[in-house]
Formats: structure tokens, sequence, C-alpha cells
């Protein structure tokens, strides 16, 4: 025991200090913030831990760039989970497929450059050409810009366009900047429109964020940042609890009734819009009968999961959306069921063979798991319950934990099901999750699942605007999903976010969207 506390001690020396790493990469080597407060307004720094390594802050193929707040979407959700104006101040529907929107007069990028619609056509274009997902979410068949105005034109009718451009990949970046420091250097320190501008970034490790003095709205009041990274939930917890770290996301729960101890620091637990769930490999032999699936569903224990692994801090899930939304599901979550999967498996054609172990055909029913090695630090735990389970079913579950599931399902066939956790309802609707998931090519797709009956709703969802009908479609978009059965919803996870008390001005939103904000103070 001994032995792990002090390799976890030294991981959270290598995390939070300024090592000769730093020096190797071209960093300057920077006091810690966490452990030194400063004295004066313009000199206040923080550091922030969050579980995702990045290896790229390219502002249209991933979410750093905004969550440092370095860029920003022409709209943005407010507090009520309502899109609200950003860039833009104003925007309306000229028509079922043409959108105008008027930008602020008075951005500037953070190279001085002024924001205005040509410079965010050029944006647009650039994240259509480079993200096959924004291209898929958008549908934009044309984009004018005149002054502060941009009109974009869709393939067809999208109701729901606003709220597609929310997302952090929809981004405003400045291409001209792009174009004179190349796209490998931009990638890596990006100019936007945000209240921070990039100082440095070391891959998959530490991004330096600095406050930019030029920006449009109330300037940061901080001066630096050090948003880092850290797959590891036990590394992270305790740069928290040493102080190290000022705001540290995705704690291990079992932490949490230390850190409540201490006066200086607290926990915020925050009900998120993300679902944990398994995915299905509609090329998988062993898992094509669906009878199969639903056994491995009745086989997880939402219960003990939300009890023992979340320590409360979760819902057991009945679907994709959480069930406190307008258009969840209000059914019961299925309960851990051995008597009920045997069954089911006995219909399928399986008996236990001489080693106990459940058969069809001569042949064993092994399945390959894919699982994530961090991140949140449930996710490595959920496959190995359902794996204790499925054997004592006599099924055989090989777990193989990798960084990124999404990413090795999409390169290989040599799987059966993976663990997949994605934000189901980021901008308080459906219809972006379905689309993304369930229709070939989409970026929560990776799998390639396609459910031919699930179509037409989708076209008239995509098509209508009444919030009421949407709500409708997508409950029976849901329907029709569970009757195919390509995934199984586990559980619907709370935030848990570690916030020393010296923050002011700040809490965790549950779209994970903006996390440095020019208001985040420090006393």
């Amino acid at each position: 025991m001994k032995i792990g506390w002090c390799v976890m001690l030294a991981a959270v020396i290598c995390l939070t200090g300024c090592t000769s790493a730093d020096k190797q990469s071209g960093q300057a080597a920077q006091p810690n913030p966490a452990t030194e407060t400063s004295k004066t307004a313009d000199n206040k720094q923080l550091t922030l831990i969050h579980s995702l390594p990045v290896d790229t802050l390219d502002p249209h193929n991933g979410w750093t760039a905004l969550r440092a707040g370095v860029t920003e979407t022409l709209v943005r959700l407010d507090d009520n989970m309502q899109v609200s104006p950003w860039l833009a101040s104003k925007w309306e529907a000229k028509g079922p497929s043409t959108w105008v929107f008027t930008l602020r007069d008075n951005v500037e990028f953070q190279d001085g450059t002024k924001l205005d619609a040509i410079a965010a056509k050029a944006s647009f274009e650039r994240g259509i050409a480079d993200s096959k997902a924004l291209a898929a979410s958008l549908k934009i068949a044309s984009i004018e810009a005149k002054g502060l105005e941009l009109t974009f034109q869709t393939k067809e009718p999208h109701p729901a366009f606003p709220t597609e451009l929310v997302h952090p990949t929809a981004s405003i970046m400045s291409v001209a900047a792009e174009k004179a420091m190349g796209k490998d250097a931009f990638n890596k320190a990006p100019i936007g429109t945000g209240p921070f501008k990039v100082a440095g970034f070391v891959a998959g490790k530490e991004l330096t964020v600095v406050r930019n003095d030029k920006y449009w709205g109330d300037k940061a009041k901080l001066a630096t940042v050090k948003f880092q990274f850290n797959a590891d939930a036990n590394v992270r917890t305790l740069a928290f609890q040493s102080k190290q770290a000022d705001i540290v996301y995705h704690l291990a729960p079992e932490s949490l009734a230390t850190i409540k101890k201490d006066q200086e620091l607290s926990v915020q637990s925050v009900t998120s819009l993300r679902t944990h769930y398994f995915t299905y490999n509609p090329s998988s032999a062993s898992v094509n009968d669906i009878r199969v699936r639903q056994v491995l569903d009745k086989l997880i224990d939402r219960d003990a999961i939300v009890k023992d692994i979340m320590l409360g801090h979760a819902l057991p899930a009945n679907g994709p959306f959480n069930s406190n939304l307008p258009f969840g599901s209000k059914n019961a979550a299925q309960k851990l069921d051995q008597a009920g999967a045997l069954k089911l498996l006995e219909s399928a054609g399986y008996s236990k063979g001489k080693s106990g172990k459940l058969e069809k055909d001569g042949k064993p029913l092994t399945l390959r798991l894919i699982a994530f090695t961090g991140i949140n630090p449930e996710l490595p735990l959920i496959p190995q319950l359902v794996q204790s389970e499925a054997a004592k079913l006599g099924i055989t579950v090989n777990i193989v934990s990798v960084e990124y599931p999404e990413v090795y399902i999409a390169d290989h066939t040599d799987w059966d099901m993976s663990t997949s956790s994605y934000l189901t309802s980021p901008r308080g609707d459906g219809g972006s999750f379905l689309n993304s998931t369930y229709v070939p090519g989409g970026s929560y797709n990776p799998a390639n699942i396609r459910i031919d009956k699930l179509d037409p709703i989708l076209k008239e969802l995509n098509g209508t605007g009444d919030v009421t009908k949407r709500n409708e479609l997508t409950r029976k978009a849901v329907d029709v999903i569970k009757e195919a059965f390509p995934h199984s919803y586990i559980i619907y996870p709370n935030i848990l976010v570690g916030v020393n008390q010296r923050v002011t001005g700040w809490k965790p939103g549950a779209e994970e969207f903006y996390i440095l904000t020019n208001k985040m103070d420090l006393k």
C-alpha cells in the first residue's frame, strides 16, 4: 500500500511540477500556480486538471480550444440550457433552409485582426473541409458573407441549425493566422476570439493559456491558467487533495468522503447530460443474435454500479437520454436478471458444455469487450462487473483496455462489444445524438450502425422545429432503437468536480463545454 501511495505521489509531482521534460519540449519553467497564491489582480494563476489527454488543439476536431477559453462559437448555451447570442448578436430564419446571423461589430481575433463575416465564412469552410462530423451536422450548401452578416444555405430544411452551432467544433478561428503559421503550428496554438490565448502546449500533458487583454468582452480575471491532462483518476484526485490543483474533473468517487473533511476543498456533483453505454458490433457473429445482446443487457447490474462504483452519484439508464428530460424514457431500467438471461440463451440454442461454459454447436460463447484504460474512474470498472456476472452464467468476456475505444472499434473488427460514453443531449435536445449515433458516418457511430426503421423518423425530426413534436419524435426514435438493440445503456453519471474554496465566480456546467471563463477568479 505504501509503495502504491509513493508511486501516485511521484506521478502528481510529475504532473503539476515544471520539470526538465518541459524544457526539452521548448517550454519555459513556470512557478506552480496552485501553491503560489497571487497577491495582485494581474498575477492570478490557477491550475486545472481534466481527465482527457489531447494531442491537438485543432478547434474543428476537438473541444479543448473552446473549453480553455481560446475559441468561441456564434451562439452558446446559457445557464438554462437555452441557445443565446455569443459572437453573433442575433439570427433569424429566412426560410426553411436559410439562416442569417449578424456578428458583433467589436470582436477581434487574438492577433488583432477583425472578425467579420468573411473571416467567419473562412472558418466554417475550413471546418467543413477538415471535419466530416461537423460537415454532417451542419449540412451547409453555401455561405454568403457581407459586412457583419453571414448567410447560410443548408442542403435541406434544418430547423435545429442554430443548436448545432453551439458545439465546440463549430468554433470560430482565424484562417489567415493558420495560413501564416502553417496547419501543424496552428493546431498547437490556435488563434480564436476568446478571453484566453495559448502560451504553450505539451501534447497529452498541459496547455498554458494567458489572459487576452484585447478581448471584446469583460477581461479575464485570471492572468494564467495551467490546463493539465491526466487519465488516471487516482493521480488527479491526489493532486486535488494535496492542493497541487485548484480544479479537478472526474474525481474518484471513493475519495469524496475524505475530501469533504478538508474545509478548503469542495466537491461539485453535477447532473450531467452524458450516458455510459455498451456498443455492440453489428459485424460480430457472436452478438448478431439479438437475444445474446439482450442477455448481456440483463447481466448489467446497474443498481450495483450506481451504489458501489458511483456511490450514488448516477442514475440507472433506461435509454440514451436521462429519464428526467422531456424526451427521456419513463420506463424502469433493466435489473440484473441471471435467470432471464439463461432462459434467453437456451432459446437461442446455447447449453452448458462439459467445461461448464455455455456452448452452441460445440463452440463456447466467448466475447471480446473493448474498455477505457482511464478517463472517468468508473469506466474501467463497469466492464469488470459485467465480466463477473457473465462468468457466473458460463460466458467468457475478455476485456481489452485501450485509451480511445471509439478509435479502436473504427479501425478493427475483432471485437463484440465496446464501452462508449457521450453527451447524449448537450443542447437540451436529442436530435444531434440520434443523427451522430445512428447515421453511418456520424461522429458517434464508429461501428457504422444503421437502423432502417429509424430513417423516416430522423428525416421527420430533422425537418421540424416544434419542440413538442421533436420530443415526441425523439421518444418514438428511442422505442425503435430499443427494438433493434444496438446498444445497452448503463448509467447517467454525475460529473464529480473538485473545486478549491479559493476559486470564485465559477461552477461546472452540465454541458461540459465552458470550463475556463472570463468570470473565473481566485480569492
